[in-house]
């Protein structure tokens, strides 16, 4: 059993942006008892998306990331055990256990595991020079690989592999992007978005290749490119696989909380397991408001969403249902999504892509669900309102495939 002092301790699991908001809103709140944050990385909570960006080509200090300083933590009275990750969850016990072998007990467990990149089931990704870019110590050890490297060839077309591209060729470098369906960001814009990112792209310089499915990374100890399933081959000296993410809840899995591709949660936060909960890129959410489970990977669903754990758990809880918004830089353009449109039954473009300032507006049944908006902030906060007004969670959508 817990030990006695332990009983009130709030412990989260990852040291993230979701895990890092989430104490502040305890203490702004003013819980009193003792939180503590637990990071596989020896970093203090920083922020991800400059890591693609930015990060990636002005070549910071660590420090630059993070979003508060040291001295921020200690502070709040804020624990930190960094550079340790958590082993194993006992729920009966109401422990967790870290890889050192320190055995920890809590109170309330807030999972914000967040996601790792998502595996190529093709031979060669483990030889040297093929990376993947989620987290600092993956732009430490790519970084100096792009500076020896004329030649770059990113595996996906969605925001990462895009905006990297875009740096890669502010630096003069060869980049060929390799994306399997027939249109880049196809998963989460419309044709007109996706032609306009491909012709900005391609007017850089940019190989992108549609429809290319990898078959292999060639090389031996070191990768020297690729080979697709068309039986064509690229040489490159560096290769960054851009496709996608999964959650990190092998954890959870194992110590008996529901999970599908994530953490399932209740509007609440809540797991299936009595005084864990789960936040962030890792927990998967029903959403009244889009009529589906959601996984939602961004800034401001980790911010979001530990705040509203955070009221949980101070007792003034108050369901989660947000509006999701996204962000990419991309050389000098600005993209900014507001809500999801899958699902859209239709769409209209409002300005002229020619210009590189529109936006695209995606309606289901006539309610407004999503909104890209391309150099266009004001279309982008408008649209923030006007989803929520025309997806209010009270009477938008019945919820299918809640457990």
């Amino acid at each position: 059993m817990s030990r006695a002092g332990e009983k009130e301790r709030i412990v989260a699991i990852g040291a993230g942006q979701a895990a890092a908001q989430l104490a502040i809103s305890l203490r702004q709140g003013k819980f009193a008892d003792e939180i503590l944050v637990i990071g596989a990385e020896p970093y203090l909570p920083y922020q991800r998306p400059p890591l693609s960006k930015k990060f990636l080509t002005e070549r910071p200090q660590p420090e630059k990331l993070f979003l508060r300083p040291e001295n921020f933590w200690r502070g709040l009275n804020v624990d930190m055990a960094l550079g340790v990750a958590a082993a194993r969850v006992d729920p009966r016990n109401k422990t967790v256990t870290l890889a050192d072998g320190r055995e920890l007990g809590y109170g309330k467990l807030v999972l914000a595991t967040g996601t790792r990149a998502s595996a190529l089931p093709v031979p060669g990704t483990a030889l040297e020079n093929v990376f993947s870019l989620r987290a600092i110590a993956d732009v430490h050890r790519l970084r100096p690989a792009l500076d020896a490297a004329e030649r770059v060839v990113i595996v996906g077309g969605g925001y990462i592999g895009l905006e990297v591209a875009a740096v890669l060729r502010g630096e003069g470098r060869a980049v060929t992007v390799l994306e399997a369906e027939d249109r880049v960001l196809k998963r989460v814009t419309a044709p007109a978005v996706s032609d306009f990112f491909d012709t900005l792209h391609r007017e850089h310089g940019v190989d992108i290749r549609l429809g290319a499915r990898l078959a292999a990374i060639t090389g031996d100890a070191r990768a020297t490119g690729v080979a697709l399933a068309d039986g064509k081959e690229l040489a490159a000296d560096v290769i960054l696989l851009a496709t996608g993410a999964r959650a990190n809840d092998e954890l959870a899995q194992a110590a008996g909380l529901a999970c599908q591709d994530g953490i399932l949660v209740d509007e609440f936060t809540s797991s299936s397991v009595p005084d864990i909960y789960a936040i962030g890129d890792c927990a998967r959410l029903p959403s009244r408001r889009y009529g589906r489970l959601l996984r939602l990977e961004s800034v401001q669903n980790a911010v979001d969403q530990a705040k509203a754990a955070a009221a949980v758990l101070l007792g003034e809880p108050a369901a989660y249902d947000p509006v999701p918004w996204f962000w990419s830089d991309q050389y000098d353009v600005k993209l900014q999504i507001a809500g999801l449109s899958a699902g859209h039954t239709s769409y209209d473009i409002v300005g002229d892509p020619a210009e590189a300032r529109f936006s695209t507006e995606y309606r289901s049944d006539g309610r407004l669900i999503a909104v890209d908006a391309i150099n266009d902030a004001r279309a982008h906060m408008l649209a923030r309102r006007h989803i929520a007004q025309e997806t209010d969670p009270t009477d938008a959508f019945a919820l299918e495939g809640a457990a």
